[in-house]
């Protein structure tokens, strides 16, 4: 059965544009604009992998992730954002509750590549 990927970010065509992708490269995915969302969604269906963004609409991007870790700590995280951040500070600042964090300026194969990588496929 192919992995699950569980991916939260609340700008449309974002996630319309990743789960084409990566439904294309044979990965299950579900959307959400929303961290109530998220967290609904894994109650459903335990993803293999997440992908967040960190700054949204309704919420804090970290904030749902490290609830996230909490319920399910072998879960692998990537912070997909816009964010201008140095890469260097947010790997600190992120490291304990995110595996990668990516700028959503990283082409899609980077993205494609951190996700074989952590889904072991």
């Amino acid at each position: 059965m192919s992995k699950l990927i569980l991916h939260l970010d609340d700008e449309p065509a974002i996630r319309d544009i990743l789960a084409a992708h990566l439904t294309q490269e044979g990965y299950r995915v579900i959307s959400v604009a929303s961290p109530a969302a998220a967290l609904n969604a894994v109650t459903q269906n335990r993803p293999d992998l997440v992908i967040s963004d960190l700054h949204l609409d309704e919420g804090d991007g970290l904030e749902i992730i490290t609830q996230l870790r909490a319920q399910f700590p072998d879960i692998p995280i990537i912070m997909l954002t816009s964010v201008l951040v140095d890469p260097r500070i947010a790997k600190q600042s992120v490291a304990r509750e995110v595996d990668v964090f990516l700028q959503k300026s990283t082409t899609l194969s980077n993205i494609l590549g951190e996700v074989r990588r952590l889904t072991g496929t």
